[in-house]
């Protein structure tokens, strides 16, 4: 384990573009080192070593367990494909390393309970954290700060809308299949499903989604298969208090000027965060109609920008310094359960078509999730 004082070496599993995309931001962390890497494939590897730089002391492996077992890391990043999740995750949580999950935790709600339990049972203290690094983007976090403060007073109602570029290519194409990914409900929205937890600070009791795919895809082909997941879909979420979420999701929509937007309406304003934008505007229903202050929302002292509007290397901060004083994790395993959780019941929905009650899940049962 690394102490308060030395610095901290990283090993990265899963050395393609979120992989990488993590090498940056470790490396933009002070005290932080990537000293190991893991991938099956040698052009990611290769990536990560163009990433962490030709001078660079990297020790590669193609199995996640050699690198676990090297004693060259204190720290891992997990950012392997999602189906590879369950497996790695597990393996780790068996060894004294602290763990930073990539999203989604799992590709079946059956493996986040599983992966969950396993690490409340584990004896070594550490931190494992959930990557769900949206909660870091600059507007969002001040959203967040001002609904603690009170400033729309009780949350009513959420609506986010993501409307963006289709997948990327990813290696082996295996992000174009809802068996590897989980959904695209699980996949990309566990983050906009997070950030409505938070939001409401409430227990989701019903789910209700309508979705397709409609655009993206289905020109492709891989092995005589045609891709599955879904472009483009529409997510309610009754809350146990009364609040409602919604989910506006399409992937077909890159000619936008925000590809994120929280709207977050209280008995007394409503606060829009535009995230492409950074910009917060705040309105109260004491000071009239129409009456809305925007500001520019900006984090200062981002080391490293990135694809995620400096979010990651926030992320990445906070988890050094939870390994450096033993703090713990403020986003956890049980945040990415809960937040997966909503997504798998979006799926549901969609392949039923009906409402999915929450407490019928049976993988859940007897979790205080």
């Amino acid at each position: 384990m690394a102490e308060q004082t030395s610095r901290i070496r990283y090993g990265v599993i899963g050395a393609g573009m979120m992989g990488t995309e993590h090498i940056h931001n470790v490396m933009a962390v002070d005290g932080s080192v990537v000293t190991a890497v893991c991938d099956p494939h040698p052009e990611s590897l290769e990536w990560a070593r163009i990433a962490v730089g030709p001078t660079a002391d990297l020790a590669e492996f193609h199995d996640h367990r050699e690198l676990l077992d090297s004693g060259l890391v204190d720290a891992v990043v997990i950012a392997a494909p999602n189906h590879t999740h369950h497996e790695i995750l597990l393996d780790a949580i068996e060894r004294p390393v602290h763990i930073l999950m990539e999203k989604p935790l799992c590709t079946t709600l059956a493996d986040c309970r599983e992966v969950v339990e396993a690490a409340a049972a584990s004896d070594h203290e550490r931190v494992i954290w959930m990557g769900l690094e949206y909660r870091y983007m600059a507007p969002t976090q001040r959203l967040l700060g001002e609904l603690e403060a009170g400033t729309v007073g009780d949350v009513k109602m959420v609506a986010i809308r993501e409307h963006r570029f289709p997948f990327l290519p990813k290696i082996d194409h295996w992000n174009r299949f809802s068996r590897n990914t989980g959904g695209t409900l699980v996949e990309k929205t566990c983050h906009f499903f997070d950030l409505m937890l938070l939001i409401t600070q409430a227990r989701p009791v019903r789910v209700y989604a309508s979705g397709g795919q409609s655009v993206n895809h289905l020109d492709e082909s891989y092995d005589g298969e045609t891709p599955d997941i879904l472009d483009n879909a529409y997510v309610v979420i009754d809350f146990d208090d009364g609040s409602r979420g919604m989910l506006d999701l399409c992937m077909f929509a890159e000619a936008s000027v925000n590809e994120q937007e929280i709207v977050v309406t209280g008995d007394v304003g409503k606060m829009e965060a535009l995230v492409t934008e950074s910009k917060l505007r705040i309105g109260r229903r004491a000071d009239g109609m129409h009456v809305v202050d925007t500001q520019e929302i900006h984090h200062a002292g981002v080391k490293h920008v990135g694809l995620h509007h400096g979010s990651s290397y926030l992320e990445h901060v906070d988890f050094a310094a939870a390994i450096r004083t033993n703090a713990p994790a403020a986003v956890t395993l049980m945040d990415g359960l809960r937040s997966a959780a909503i997504g798998f019941a979006a799926h549901r929905s969609i392949d039923t078509g009906a409402p999915v009650m929450m407490s019928d899940l049976r993988e859940l049962d007897g979790l205080d999730w």
